[in-house]
């Protein structure tokens, strides 16, 4: 390549996690090649609600910027996450886990829930969270990252985890890796931004000390307000809020409560859902709601009457849209984080949408005459990758018996998307699910909300009844006593946190 073809000057607008995702990344990837500086400013600070993620952020922070996993969790007080605790979603009183990972072992062609499904409705199987380590793990506080010597397809041989953390100690993190690797980072607020004349692209941009930045490729990781990708170039929002209700969220700290469990827990309140999220020195906690079904102020005092400690800090209020920018990347301005969309944090996504697009752009990455394919393909890959979270997130809410409140009425009696309407028809009438191309949540994720929201199928594939009866009971209660016996023997999770991860005081 021609080194004048090269994009020589990256300048990302923002901090927070995203945008030192994006800086550490960028600067580990191309090298002395080209600059990375990045501006933020420390009056204006970052949302650092994000505390819970899903299990790629292991391989982000191992294999893409080479974090070592102890020195991760030591810096960020972080904990074990092996899924979620959904209380009270389908009815009041109901509960379930969604947990990472596999669930049983596939036998031939098929998935091991539909061998599950046929004696389950005849009664003689369990519950299907006992079917999968981290859903047995979970409740009962358990943890160990898997059996080497497992034998290869055994759902012990690599325990699917991600982390509770704390977002602000992270970005904090990051930012000494990207320092160490040659971010600059420039403080200051931004007053000015500065187009070509020719084709609107981002020339540079202006700070309140009149200094003057300019770049060939800008990242937009400005948050909800989206400086450069909406306010200067006029992007454009598709708003999901038909879809996904709650449109604010109420956040405090409090104080933490041993045993530290494994798992995120999400409680359906009347007007949307609670959050709790566990770390080494504090707990997490959140109302997610509808303001058109409940005030601040009842979400406030519903909040703090639901918490497990002492509160830590006075609640704090953070209203969102639901949706995305018709493109995450416009002109020279890739947006990242909350600048480039807003799915609300029910299944922890937000900081995995972050990093998928990082892996994106890299993938993609220009030359400085911005050729338009890659940014058509990056905002194609962009939309469907939200689009199908988006129907995982709305599952929750529709598939619901609860009619005990007008926030609920109006979730289950709404109209949902085509794609996720066929695929509950589907898995009713016969337990099937087929994933969407490179769809995030894989098959064992929708039939675990599936079935934990009462979508009950019907039926079974019907290659199951050619196996013997005997043999099909033997396959399901054999990997059930499996995993029972192993998990029994797994430390508890508090133990390996003091034995390998434990934080110094904050």
């Amino acid at each position: 390549m021609n080194l004048h073809d090269r994009i020589s000057k990256i300048t990302i607008v923002g901090g927070g996690s995203a945008g030192w995702m994006a800086a550490a990344a960028l600067a580990t990837y191309l090298g002395k090649g080209a600059s990375v500086r990045l501006i933020e400013s420390e009056e204006i600070g970052i949302v650092g609600v994000g505390e819970a993620s899903v299990p790629h952020i292991r391989m982000f922070n191992g294999q893409m910027l080479g974090i070592d996993e102890t020195e991760f969790i030591k810096r960020t007080q972080g904990t074990i996450k092996l899924g979620i605790e959904f209380n009270d979603w389908s009815r009041i009183g109901d509960s379930y886990i969604h947990g990472f990972g596999t669930i049983g072992r596939s036998v031939g062609p098929l998935p091991f829930h539909q061998f599950w499904l046929k004696l389950f409705q005849s009664g003689r199987a369990a519950p299907i969270g006992e079917y999968s380590p981290q859903t047995i793990m979970a409740p009962q506080g358990k943890f160990a990252p898997g059996d080497r010597n497992a034998p290869p397809g055994s759902p012990l041989a690599d325990i699917a985890y991600a982390y509770h953390f704390d977002a602000s100690l992270y970005a904090r993190f990051l930012r000494e890796l990207g320092e160490q690797r040659g971010v600059q980072r420039i403080e200051g607020k931004i007053v000015g931004v500065n187009q070509r004349a020719d084709d609107g692209f981002i020339e540079s941009v202006t700070l309140e000390n009149g200094q003057v930045v300019d770049g060939e490729l800008f990242i937009d990781c400005s948050g909800f307000r989206g400086l450069l990708i909406e306010q200067t170039l006029k992007t454009g929002y598709v708003d999901w809020t038909h879809w996904l209700p709650c449109d604010r969220a109420m956040a405090v700290p409090c104080e933490s409560v041993a045993p530290i469990t494994p798992y995120t827990r999400s409680t359906a309140r009347t007007a949307g859902w609670q959050w709790r999220i566990p770390l080494q020195h504090r707990t997490g906690n959140g109302y997610v709601y509808s303001s058109r079904h409940i005030s601040d102020d009842e979400a406030a005092a519903t909040l703090l009457a639901n918490l497990d400690g002492k509160a830590l800090a006075e609640p704090r209020a953070l209203r969102f849209t639901t949706g995305m920018r018709k493109k995450c990347w416009n002109k020279n301005v890739v947006a990242l984080g909350l600048a480039s969309g807003f799915l609300e944090p029910l299944e922890s996504t937000s900081i995995y949408l972050a990093q998928s697009g990082i892996t994106r752009l890299l993938a993609l990455f220009p030359k400085r005459d911005f050729n338009p394919l890659l940014s058509e393909r990056f905002n194609r890959e962009s939309e469907f990758e939200y689009e199908r979270v988006r129907d995982f997130l709305i599952l929750h809410y529709n598939a619901t018996e609860r009619n005990d409140s007008p926030f609920w009425d109006y979730c289950r009696t709404m109209s949902i998307p085509d794609s996720l309407r066929e695929a509950i028809e589907l898995f009713r009438s016969d337990g099937r699910y087929f994933r969407h191309g490179e769809d995030f949540f894989a098959l064992p994720s929708w039939v675990q909300v599936m079935l934990g929201q009462r979508i009950i199928p019907q039926s079974y594939h019907p290659i199951v009844d050619d196996m013997p009866e005997e043999k099909l009971v033997d396959v399901v209660e054999s990997m059930r006593a499996m995993l029972k016996n192993a998990v029994a023997a797994m430390p508890s999770h508090q133990e390996w946190i003091e034995r390998h991860w434990k934080a110094s005081a904050p």
